[in-house]
């Protein structure tokens, strides 16, 4: 079972250097991610999300794949690939892997202009090493929700706590 983690930053740029680092971190085995996306509050309050990975891109490519085969059968490869590709898109664009779009929204909805939070859907993580990488970034951060136990949960509000006070 996945746990969802979302911890809150002061800006965009250090939501982003956290999700590189834990990225890197799971480059090295030590976390296993569904979904790592920071959503962006603006100083006008609008709301921008930056996914990890984009299925519209995957969906667009494996459409071309497809829609060029099927191409080929009907000596139309060329425009099997066209439709392949705009049907590809549209069904990527429509599925929605990771942490609710809906739920992501609400929730930098409460939050003041400028911040930015970072969500976080886990598989697998040694929380002890990644805790120590992730707190000698000194990122600061504040831990806004998590359906992890209340042991596991503690253990992460104090070690984001500890690089907050470490970064102000």
């Amino acid at each position: 079972m996945s746990e969802m983690i979302a911890i809150e930053y002061g800006d965009v740029a250090t939501a982003k250097t956290a999700r590189e680092k834990i990225m890197d971190l799971q480059r090295q085995g030590l976390i296993s991610l569904r979904d790592a996306a920071v959503v962006e509050v603006s100083a006008g309050g609008k709301i921008k999300m930056h996914q990890a990975a984009s299925m519209t891109g995957a969906g667009a490519a494996s459409g071309a794949m497809w829609g060029g085969l099927i191409g080929l059968l009907f000596f139309a490869p060329f425009l099997g690939m066209a439709i392949g590709a705009g049907t590809g898109a549209l069904a990527g664009k429509a599925t929605d892997v990771g942490v609710d779009d809906s739920f992501m929204r609400d929730l930098a909805a409460t939050l003041q202009p400028g911040s930015a939070v970072l969500f976080l859907l886990v598989d697998q993580v040694t929380v002890d090493k990644v805790v120590q990488e992730m707190a000698s970034m000194q990122l600061g951060g504040r831990l806004l929700r998590s359906s992890l136990s209340r042991e596991a949960e503690q253990q992460l509000s104090d070690a984001v706590e500890a690089a907050r006070l470490a970064h102000v």
